[in-house]
């Protein structure tokens, strides 16, 4: 398990590196005015031949709209479960600690989304509502990745049934591909958006896994000399 651990907090650093470099190159490389009222967008002959390319398409918009609200219930779901623990505990330390990290990967994503907003990288290649508004990274698509990825790492370890739990991944990956193709094709963000997402989705998802796995021996641990006690 420490093998595990060690490869996720590897792969969250490597993904982390990632998406400080690839911020880097589209604030710095081929950057144009290509956006709404003259907005301007990094690797703009790239973002710009693909918007063209593939246009803009409501429908999607809506469909990625509902895929996020799931990935959002998700969330709460898990929230749920640690204040029902926390109530019955009658403390927050006693609650499990991979539901803690859990919640703690979900303010991370809320934070990130936070501080993107009040710092703009680029604007949606479309307007929304009143002007232009910040579109990286894509939130839906970090949103979906990292919600959605994180709590199928923790069903995995509560869930004993095989069969249900490979449904409940493949309905789960689904969801997410969904989303993050969904929201591309809609129109509403160019693809360094989505890229975005995804390096910053990988760094979470990897950090969370990496803390589970370091967890776990913890409750074998704790589980055996409870079991030796009785």
């Amino acid at each position: 398990m420490k093998k595990n651990a060690r490869m996720g907090f590897i792969l969250s650093g490597a993904f982390t590196i990632a998406s400080i470099l690839f911020l880097i190159l589209i604030t710095t490389v081929d950057v144009q005015p290509i956006g709404p009222e003259g907005t301007s967008v990094g690797l703009a002959t790239i973002n710009g031949a693909l918007f063209n390319m593939i246009g803009e398409h409501k429908l999607w918009y809506y469909i990625t709209e509902v895929c996020g609200v799931i990935a959002i219930l998700f969330a709460v779901l898990f929230a749920v479960i640690g204040l029902l623990q926390w109530i019955k505990r009658k403390s927050l330390w006693k609650v499990d600690k991979n539901i803690l990290a859990l919640g703690e990967m979900f303010l991370l994503v809320i934070a990130l989304y936070v501080l993107f907003d009040k710092i703009p990288v680029n604007y949606r290649p479309v307007l929304m509502d009143e002007g232009p508004e910040p579109s990286f990274p894509s939130s839906h698509t970090m949103i979906a990745c990292c919600i959605i990825g994180c709590s199928l790492i923790e069903m995995s370890q509560i869930i004993t049934n095989k069969k249900t739990l490979g449904i409940i991944q493949k309905v789960c990956i689904g969801i997410i591909a969904v989303t993050v193709i969904g929201r591309f094709i809609s129109g509403v963000h160019w693809f360094t958006d989505i890229i975005g997402g995804l390096l910053i989705s990988g760094a979470i998802i990897s950090l969370y896994y990496g803390i589970v796995m370091q967890i776990k021996p913890e409750r074998r641990k704790k589980t055996k000399s409870t079991n030796q006690a009785y």
